[in-house]
């Protein structure tokens, strides 16, 4: 058995409900051209009327296992990230453990919004180095489409999709190498990707204007954080592991926006060939989109054996983080 933590294998679910830019005709005509113009996104993926975020999430965690041929009864952790969950409590990832019948496996959420999913996989590759689980499912859930987004809002609805994905960690000499991982959070930058309502500050009863209901983010601001902060975990990343950019074989980021993730390329200088780019097909899917993108990586096989891939991520918190792994 191997002492480094692996990822012994990766699946996505994607719902069936295609949302093209033409389909959002609560927005005058003369502006959808503009959704691609500005973010790349040309479609988005919506979940139908029947699925609840742990629907998601249970459905890439079953292929998951199946491309690991690895038994629900095999698991021993399940840590979801998600910022939209079922319900306030329970956990969701406690209906994800009931629905893909892990029944020997403890489960619980990460909530660091479109970080999630790499703090998360940061928890499972601590919970296998130390022993305290033998194989670890990671999984990212989201699901903004309902309840999360205003439908007038231009800026977040256009760009936000539904999607999930999942990895399952563990200790198996296959499987791709976790190298190491760097996580960030400030706190000072709370308010600038927020839902400000449904919590214990704003509880829904005393909410007076209904757009605090739905999600939202200070685009100047957030693109700012990004591109610095992304750009300094990455290099922070790469130097803790005396890793040269030139050796960087793909970069998978959080799928924000095109020109984010082109500004980000510029500031790394790292080619944009080598970054990862779903968006176009599924939007912004939160906590998701890094492992719907690694996943994409991942089965397209352009990815050799002994490439390194660097996960970078950002999201509410604020929090920011980088994971290095080698295919």
């Amino acid at each position: 058995m191997s002492s480094e933590t692996k990822i012994l294998a990766t699946a996505s679910y994607l719902p069936e409900r295609v949302v093209a830019n033409e389909a959002l005709t609560q927005f005058p005509a003369s502006t959808l051209p503009l959704i691609a113009e500005k973010t790349g996104i040309s479609a988005r993926r919506y979940a139908a009327d029947d699925e609840c975020t742990s629907d998601l999430g249970a459905k890439a965690a079953r292929q998951c296992l199946e491309r690991a041929s690895v038994s629900p009864d095999e698991v021993d952790a399940i840590v979801l990230a998600t910022s939209s969950p079922d319900r306030i409590q329970p956990a969701t990832a406690t209906r994800v453990q009931q629905l893909i019948g892990a029944r020997r496996a403890y489960a619980f959420d990460v909530n660091s919004v479109c970080s999630g999913a790499v703090f998360a996989l940061h928890v499972a590759d601590a919970l296998v180095r130390s022993g305290g689980a033998r194989r670890v499912l990671v999984v990212a859930s989201e699901l903004y489409s309902r309840g999360h987004l205003n439908p007038r809002d231009f800026s977040t609805c256009a760009c936000l999709g539904d999607g999930a994905a999942a990895v399952l960690v563990g200790t198996d000499e296959r499987g791709h190498t976790v190298v190491g991982t760097i996580l960030h959070t400030d706190g000072s930058g709370a308010d600038l990707i927020q839902v400000p309502a449904g919590g214990t500050m704003l509880p829904y009863a005393r909410m007076e204007r209904p757009q605090d209901a739905y999600f939202t983010m200070r685009g100047k601001d957030v693109q700012d954080f990004v591109l610095t902060q992304g750009t300094a975990v990455v290099n922070e990343l790469l130097t803790a592991h005396g890793v040269d950019r030139d050796d960087v074989a793909f970069v998978v980021p959080h799928q924000a926006n095109l020109g984010v993730l082109q500004g980000l390329a510029e500031r790394l200088a790292i080619d944009f060939s080598k970054f990862v780019v779903t968006l176009d097909r599924y939007g912004n899917t939160a906590a998701a989109s890094v492992l719907i993108a690694f996943d994409d990586l991942v089965t397209s096989k352009r990815a050799a054996r002994g490439d390194l891939v660097v996960l970078v991520v950002f999201g509410g918190g604020l929090s920011w983080a980088a994971t290095l792994i080698r295919i």
